[in-house]
């Protein structure tokens, strides 16, 4: 992909969220620079020397090198009222009563409304079955109110076409935890959520000390269980459905700057900031790929200067945001402004320690990531610090108190000193964001702390048009710039130059871990697992992470039950005629071979004078398996022609897309013809369609795929050579 391909993707996200429009969507700005433009003068506008802060800004802004969250960017230095320019929010306390939940509720869409995320803590609802006193009834549990606030969210198409995420919480004392736990298996439950376990200090150690677990709600017992089989249960859960994620709820409390006057139970929904009821998410990131010097080269260092220099700006100028924001609620206006929160990290580290010639989990990449994290932590505390001089200090300031907290007592004594002095503006300054969005706005860099994630992969955006999405095809920022800048050779990359899935589980781990001192907030990490991965091993991953020293953590691991947003593009070492690489597909997503082998099968029904002859092929997978890859059907009868092109290529593409499409045989049995099936050997048939679906089922059968079940008796198959064809 060239160059100005890659910028297509940049200017597509510009242009679809954070470019500025007229009411009826005529574009008022021309260029990226005129949109910098405009959120640093709209920041700049309570400054006393307001030429002289916008200039600033706008230097902070050029270039990509400070990319602030995606709502300042699309709303600052607008005349938008109603809209927020905080990412996200944790909502209130929900109270125990039909009328709290309710209430939360109406929170949760108001504040949706104007673009923010939330998260939110289910702990406090009764479990299921518990009685209720008022109404002689029984309780329903956090996991059923929960589908309530999933409608709710799915109904509500957030400012700049965002859908509204939400994070649920759970404590690992509820009742209901398993239920939790096993939410999201269906596949198509509670997609607007994340969940993520709230684990105790106490939880593991009994872990550690295998005991048993009291599941309680208000000072009964509900039940006991192993605490090593609920944490095997969480463990194999997000092994093969990525969720629920963890987060050390106590380590988080006991780490807070605040610990003194709040407690923590949720984070926003990629965890990246635990806050109180009310607590609002402010981010910005700096984007470590304009601070390595020379890359490529064996005199490539970062620039801590340049460093400095922005994140001093990028501290007040996120500081003014909370000003000038709009708030959906009240609550959370006067939460933001007491605590002046903020939460300035990196991204881009993954292709910046590309430049470096460093490579991604090594020992030489934790320390160049830490110390890069060290800078900007300790820049952002003494520019807080001067910025009380001038403007004051956060209202909740308790210096003594402050001082005392775990994370201030491990900052140098200069900064300690300041606080004690003049105060500082700012509770809190540093959180790590996944920045997916912001990422490819600055020229599709790797995001966060992440690795790269592949050298060129396909992306799912969204057109605006409601949930249209448009696949397209873009090239990682330090890849291109080494094949077009530096002309270097794609066929032989250094060794430095890793994705994801070459980086281990518990290197993963310990990037995160290198960071993590520096961060007085949170991280949002992913611990990307291979497919192949091992559970035996997988299986301590979270404790891992936990004896790190982390916050929390979520893993995904690939499998035929998830389907992620970016899909990748195995780089294969195939030279083509014009000399360059060519790009495979996916896991599950494979070329078509030039044969295949399977089975027809003839169906005569009374629905059709004619005989269906239905030829199903299979592809060998590396295990040795095979797997039904394509459908075809064929009839002399042309009356059915159009749906049967198109149930086979459904049917097809469902078949590349998975190693088990057994789920599609009961839907297919499931479907009856409005006009009446038919009997065939003494036993009722709803549809022509159904009758498909036994077939599959069937076949799937003789693959050793799926379950048993009662199916029509076996009808004879004939091994066919299969030709090029649509399916």
């Amino acid at each position: 992909m060239s160059t100005g391909e890659a910028q297509d993707i940049s200017w597509q996200i510009w242009d679809m969220k954070y470019r500025y429009r007229a009411e009826d969507g005529t574009p008022l700005e021309g260029t990226v620079e005129e949109t910098w433009r405009r959120v640093a003068r709209g920041l700049a506008i309570y400054e006393r020397d307001r030429g002289y802060w916008e200039e600033r800004f706008f230097e902070c802004l050029k270039d990509y090198k400070f990319l602030p969250g995606g709502r300042i960017l699309a709303n600052a230095g607008t005349p938008r009222k109603k809209v927020t320019m905080f990412n996200c929010y944790v909502l209130n306390t929900i109270e125990d009563s039909m009328e709290g939940i309710f209430a939360t509720v109406r929170n949760a869409a108001l504040t949706q409304k104007q673009g923010g995320g939330i998260g939110m803590d289910f702990s406090t609802l009764r479990p299921q079955g518990a009685f209720i006193r008022g109404c002689h009834a029984t309780a329903s549990g956090p996991v059923s109110f929960m589908r309530v606030f999933d409608a709710t969210c799915r109904t509500i198409l957030s400012a700049g076409q965002r859908r509204g995420a939400q994070m649920a919480v759970l404590s690992c004392r509820h009742p209901d935890i398993e239920a939790f736990i096993d939410a999201k298996r269906d596949g198509q439950s509670l997609q607007m959520f994340n969940l993520s376990v709230a684990i105790t200090d106490e939880f593991i150690e009994a872990v550690k000390e295998d005991r048993n677990w009291d599941l309680v709600f208000d000072g009964k017992v509900y039940k006991t269980v192993r605490a090593r089989d609920l944490w095997q249960k969480i463990m194999r859960s997000t092994y093969d459905y990525a969720e629920p994620g963890f987060i050390l709820i106590d380590r988080i409390n006991a780490m807070n700057n605040l610990y003194y006057c709040e407690e923590i139970r949720a984070t926003n929904p990629c965890g990246e900031q635990p806050l109180p009821p009310f607590g609002a998410c402010l981010l910005g990131s700096v984007n470590l790929t304009r601070f390595v010097q020379k890359p490529f080269t064996r005199e490539a260092r970062v620039d801590f200067e340049g460093i400095r220099r922005t994140v001093e700006v990028a501290v007040r100028l996120l500081d003014n945001t909370i000003d000038i924001s709009n708030y959906p609620l009240e609550q959370q206006r006067d939460e933001a402004q007491r605590k002046r929160r903020m939460g300035i990290g990196i991204t881009g580290l993954g292709d910046a320690l590309v430049f470096l010639g460093v490579r991604y989990g090594s020992a030489e990449a934790q320390r160049v990531a830490g110390e890069m994290m060290k800078e900007i932590c300790h820049t952002a505390y003494r520019a807080s610090i001067e910025l009380a001089k001038e403007k004051g200090s956060f209202p909740m300031l308790d210096k003594e108190k402050y001082l005392r907290g775990k994370f201030i007592e491990q900052l140098p004594e200069d900064i300690r000193a300041g606080i004690a002095k003049y105060g500082i503006r700012n509770s809190h300054l540093t959180s790590i964001a996944p920045t997916g969005t912001i990422s490819l706005f600055a020229g599709n860099i790797s995001s966060g702390l992440e690795p790269i994630f592949a050298f060129s992969y396909v992306r799912k955006v969204r057109t605006g048009r409601g949930d249209e999405t448009v696949e397209q095809e873009v090239c990682d920022y330090a890849y291109r710039m080494y094949r077009d800048d530096y002309k270097g050779d794609i066929r032989h990359l250094p060794e430095y130059f890793v994705t994801t899935d070459m980086i281990t589980p518990r290197e993963h781990v310990d990037m995160q871990a290198a960071l993590q001192p520096y961060v007085d907030s949170s991280i949002s990490k992913t611990i990307n697992v291979p497919t192949e991965f091992p559970f035996e091993q997988f299986e301590d991953i979270y404790m891992y992470a936990y004896e790190r020293g982390l916050k929390g953590c979520t893993t995904f691991r690939p499998n035929e039950r998830m389907m992620g947003v970016l899909v990748r593009k195995e780089e294969k070492k195939e030279q083509g005629s014009s000399g360059e690489v060519s790009a495979g597909e996916s896991e599950f997503i494979q070329r078509r071979p030039i044969e295949l082998y399977g089975k027809t099968y003839k169906i005569k029904t009374p629905l059709l004078a004619q005989s269906l002859y239905i030829t199903i092929n299979d592809i060998r997978e590396a295990n040795g398996r095979l797997r039904p890859f394509e459908i075809f059907i064929n009839c002399k009868n042309l009356q059915h022609f159009s749906w049967m092109v198109a149930m086979t290529r459904l049917i097809s593409a469902v078949f590349r897309r998975t190693s088990d499409p057994s789920f599609l045989v009961e839907e297919l049995k499931s479907i009856f013809d409005p006009n009446g099936g038919y009997f065939r050997e003494g036993r009722y048939v709803p549809s022509l369609v159904a009758e498909i679906g036994e077939v599959i089922e069937e076949h799937l059968r003789s693959l050793g795929i799926g379950g048993g079940g009662e199916g029509r008796q076996e009808r004879a198959g004939t091994v066919v050579s299969a030709k090029e064809g649509e399916g």
